[in-house]
């Protein structure tokens, strides 16, 4: 079934239309990315609204949809209305979680349209990837592993932070990177105990972790990836955070498959970190989903009561952050299926000494 027939389905119980402006649905209904536009989509028929900056692109790459050219003339609220008018449409389910208050009081004032929310149903589909999906999320990972394998090689006492994160970035789209996923995370000493660290001008000295955070676009789906190397030693205590950290997440991987509840796959690595002695320094969620965004839903965190489902992508990712001193995460991303999981991150996971 294609994206936009899925779309097609929800039309029902008064809802006879969905406005779609987040990029990412519109991605996902259209299966082509366009960096700005609205789309519309209706039983009686679709509409996709861009500028001239992006219509000969959709135009040419935009199946399914009537792809029409904003301007001054043409504004997206106007367009919008000639096609709730021509497709009778009386109620839009839209995207609350992707409008700020001033886009939805527009469009309250100007749709000729009721407008409800309808997040939650739009995104849902989202939550179980097709194979062709999964295709391009292998791809994404593969580049991210070829780009670790490359940037291990360039880590050298005396570079910062910051030399480090370029190196990386340069090899991610070396490797065929079409975008980040997100801006990398990359710190290092004692910077890694922070989860989300920014790199700065530390100089990257023997006797420290690194810790890299990172991931690329291929075709609009993203990667992501953690590993924690150490720079010419490890002490006896760097050795032993690092083991636990690796055996947690083998422990949660080793649970990890579809119909298990999000929680107990976090459980299985938290337990282990807890019962090591270091449970008050693990203190994000195991994983999260990611696809066309990085976080995506649902995800193996604490919070998630519900079965994972067949075809889920999710990272695995537990951490011990000691402040002041150092932190460990390392970080793969698991396909969930009937039976365990496929995890399609392939670089090594035994500490890595530079």
């Amino acid at each position: 079934m294609k994206n936009l027939d899925k779309y097609l389905t929800l039309l029902k119980d008064g809802v006879d239309g969905l406005l779609l402006t987040s990029r990412y649905s519109r991605h996902y209904g259209a299966e082509f990315d366009i960096a700005e536009g609205v789309a519309i989509v209706t039983r009686k028929g679709c509409r996709y609204f861009t500028d001239s900056r992006y219509i000969e692109s959709a135009q040419n790459g935009i199946q399914g949809f009537e792809v029409l050219e904003i301007n001054r003339a043409n504004s997206y609220v106007k367009r919008l209305n000639e096609a709730i008018a021509d497709f009778e449409v009386n109620t839009l389910g839209y995207e609350e979680d992707y409008l700020t208050v001033a886009e939805l009081q527009g469009y309250e004032r100007e749709l000729h349209a009721k407008l409800v929310p309808y997040n939650k149903e739009i995104y849902g589909f989202r939550a179980v990837k097709e194979a062709w999906e999964l295709g391009r999320m292998r791809k994404a990972q593969d580049i991210t592993d070829k780009a670790f394998t490359d940037v291990l090689g360039r880590i050298k006492p005396g570079m910062t932070e910051l030399e480090l994160q370029a190196e990386l970035i340069y090899c991610l789209y070396k490797n065929g990177g079409q975008g980040l996923s997100f801006d990398p995370i990359v710190v290092s000493g004692p910077n890694t105990s922070l989860p989300h660290g920014v790199a700065g001008d530390r100089v990257i000295r023997e006797g420290d972790f690194v810790t890299m955070d990172f991931g690329v676009l291929y075709q609009g789906y993203c990667s992501d990836m953690t590993r924690t190397v150490a720079v010419g030693y490890a002490t006896e205590e760097m050795k032993k955070v690092y083991d636990t950290v690796l055996k947690a997440q083998l422990a949660a991987i080793a649970v990890t498959k579809a119909g298990i509840p999000g929680k107990e796959i976090d459980a299985a690595a938290r337990n282990v970190i807890t019962e090591a002695g270091y449970g008050p320094y693990f203190g994000h969620g195991y994983g999260h989903s990611l696809g066309l965004e990085i976080h995506e839903a649902p995800s193996p965190n604490t919070g998630n009561d519900k079965p994972m489902p067949v075809g889920a992508v999710a990272s695995a990712e537990p951490g011990i952050y000691l402040p002041g001193k150092f932190g460990v995460r390392i970080e793969d991303v698991t396909i969930y299926l009937e039976d365990g999981c496929e995890v399609i991150t392939h670089s090594p996971k035994n500490l890595i000494i530079v």
